[in-house]
């Protein structure tokens, strides 16, 4: 692999490092599969596009593209708490109204963000480094940033309430927490986090599409799959560092995937879905086969 190849994996895993985070609140935190997701980061990309373009600040864009994706998963958590729509029916219905939503935000399939100031444009003037070491950078920042605040809100009384809500809900539920609302804001923080993933991908890809949020989930769940196979999420704070991890470990992945070459046969784009669904097997069965060799050896 390149050092360009490697700088570009390192760049793809953080930007798309607060996604994999949202992923994983929703499905191990609250232990609510959201396939919401792949309608909620095209959803922060088209409304981030929309933003730049009509001369709002990009950082702006970035908060506004945020709290879009909280109203989507508001929306997600409410079919299911309020309208006993089960949780996985209600994230289809609400992934599907935010194709037609997105459409309707950027009025075209796509929107070019060619001549527009982005934040992946103001920090590299900041730093004066080069792009591909700068960017690959401020989603680092961001990422950690966003881990520290989730860390103190997790470890508040309302972030215990978080945590219990997932865990046992009706031991929660008997302690006087409205469990509803619990499930609606972290539904919302979730994409959230997804929409804000949205808006800084399309700002460094210079474009937003309505399709870009195909497959979010699968690489979402990738990657948190392969942080906790590889880092642990024995706590929560670590669970969170090995969800940001574990993304980057993905996109490196599928760099040297895509740069793997044996005779006449190479691995192309297409491919990507069955190699992400390969890395989930293989991360899925290797702590069992690690057991198996232990207790073999063991006795």
């Amino acid at each position: 692999m390149t050092s360009y190849a490697l700088f570009g994996a390192l760049e793809q895993g953080f930007a798309y490092g607060l996604m994999v985070i949202g992923v994983y609140l929703t499905f191990r935190v609250l232990d609510f599969p959201d396939l919401t997701v792949d309608g909620s980061l095209p959803l922060g990309a088209s409304v981030s596009a929309v933003a730049i373009t009509a001369g709002y600040s990009p950082f702006l864009a970035v908060l506004m593209a945020t709290g879009a994706g909280f109203i989507a998963g508001m929306v997600t958590g409410i079919l299911n708490t309020k309208f006993k729509i089960l949780h996985l029916l209600a994230s289809i219905l609400t992934m599907i109204a935010l194709y037609s939503i997105n459409l309707r935000i950027m009025g075209r399939p796509n929107m070019a963000l060619l001549g527009q100031d982005t934040v992946v444009d103001w920090f590299n003037n900041l730093t004066g480094l080069l792009p591909q070491y700068s960017t690959p950078l401020l989603f680092c920042i961001i990422s950690i940033i966003v881990i520290l605040i989730l860390i103190w809100f997790l470890h508040t009384e309302k972030g215990f309430a978080f945590l219990a809500t997932g865990d046992n809900k009706q031991m929660i539920t008997s302690q006087g927490i409205n469990t509803d609302n619990v499930i609606i804001f972290g539904v919302g923080l979730s994409n959230a986090l997804v929409a804000t993933s949205g808006a800084l991908v399309a700002q460094n890809q210079g474009a937003a599409d309505v399709n870009m949020g195909v497959g979010t989930i699968v690489a979402g769940l990738a990657s948190v799959i392969i942080g906790e196979t590889v880092f642990g999420d024995k706590t929560i704070s670590r669970a969170l560092i090995a969800a940001l991890l574990g993304s980057v470990l993905y996109r490196i992945a599928i760099a040297l995937a895509l740069g793997l070459k044996l005779g006449a046969f190479s691995i192309t784009p297409s491919d990507l879905n069955l190699i992400t669904a390969t890395l989930v097997v293989f991360a899925l069965i290797m702590p069992k086969m690690k057991k198996k060799f232990l207790a073999g050896r063991s006795a």
